[in-house]
């Protein structure tokens, strides 16, 4: 993936490093000379507000991109709701106004797609948060994405030198993510269960639903193009962008790619007393086309990458 750009910044302070996105940025960041602190939890606590700010003062990066979270599908969502909601609200709101204090003036804050309403009309319009009732299978990560980023809008109104703005990813997969069926989302799951399902000789991989529900995914590399992207076209960034591929496929259509893509051959079966989450979440990315960015990887290519990477980092496949 090519990275082109002026890339007058020369320091990017980065929540998350160690996170699926953080590491793809900073795998980009490097090939363009942009440095990149990344902090580990040992390093920089970001629940201690005060040792954030200290941090941005003594390092004055040219900007801070919040790509930290506690992520993970709709299980891990319905078993733990306080900890989705916590985590995510505690944070965020240390970042944002510990960039504040130490007078960071630009800062680029990662939203989510599941900040969009359940009935929301298809494709999801940046217009449309806050426009209706949320999915309950993820309510509490959703309230706290939302709140971050409208902190990111007060903020930039009550003073306007102070440019915080927020990208909406769809949902991402892609190298590092995480292949942990309690806490993976939907692509690494898939990969991992048939990758189980071939290495046991099954004949059988169950889905949960009725495999309609349709979900629009991105791979992280392409991501992180858009922030490295939206860090040196900062100016010219809307306050609020989506950021996806343009298209969605239903869950049946990710099975069936993984199949080809893990070499699995076999049958479907679907238990349709899963719950399934919204039956669409497509978002609307005419805001980034206009701006200049469009996804490049397909999603076979982008399965067939996670795969490899699955296969090596968890397997030790070479």
């Amino acid at each position: 993936m090519s990275v082109t750009g002026s890339f007058a910044t020369s320091r990017i302070f980065l929540t998350g490093g160690s996170g699926m996105v953080g590491r793809n940025v900073i795998e980009l960041a490097r090939l363009v000379g942009i440095e990149v602190l990344a902090p580990g939890r040992i390093e920089l606590d970001l629940r201690d507000q005060r040792a954030v700010t200290e941090y941005l003062r003594q390092h004055r990066p040219d900007i801070v991109v919040h790509a930290a979270g506690t992520v993970g599908g709709i299980q891990a969502n319905i078993r733990e709701p306080v900890r989705f909601m916590l985590d995510n609200l505690d944070v965020g709101r240390n970042v944002v106004c510990a960039a504040r204090e130490a007078g960071v003036t630009r800062l680029l804050n990662l939203g989510s797609s599941c900040m969009y309403p359940r009935d929301a009309q298809n494709p999801l319009r940046e217009e449309q948060v806050l426009q209706g009732e949320l999915e309950p299978t993820n309510e509490g990560y959703a309230l706290a994405k939302i709140s971050i980023a409208r902190l990111c809008e007060y903020v930039s109104r009550e003073q306007p030198v102070l440019r915080y703005k927020t990208l909406i990813p769809c949902n991402i997969y892609g190298r590092y993510d995480k292949f942990d069926p309690a806490a993976s989302h939907m692509v690494p799951a898939i990969l991992q269960k048939l990758h189980s399902a071939k290495v046991a000789g099954s004949d059988t991989v169950e889905i949960w639903g009725d495999g309609t529900a349709r979900r629009e995914f991105m791979y992280a590399g392409d991501l992180a193009h858009c922030i490295l992207r939206a860090v040196d076209y900062f100016e010219s960034l809307p306050a609020l962008m989506n950021v996806g591929i343009g298209r969605d496929y239903s869950v049946n259509e990710y099975y069936e790619i993984g199949a080809r893509v893990v070499g699995w051959r076999g049958r479907f079966v679907h238990d349709t007393t899963k719950p399934v989450g919204m039956r669409q979440k497509l978002v609307d990315s005419s805001r980034a086309r206009t701006w200049g960015w469009t996804a490049e990887t397909s999603l076979e290519e982008g399965m067939k990458l996670t795969y490899e990477h699955y296969l090596e980092q968890v397997h030790g496949y070479a």
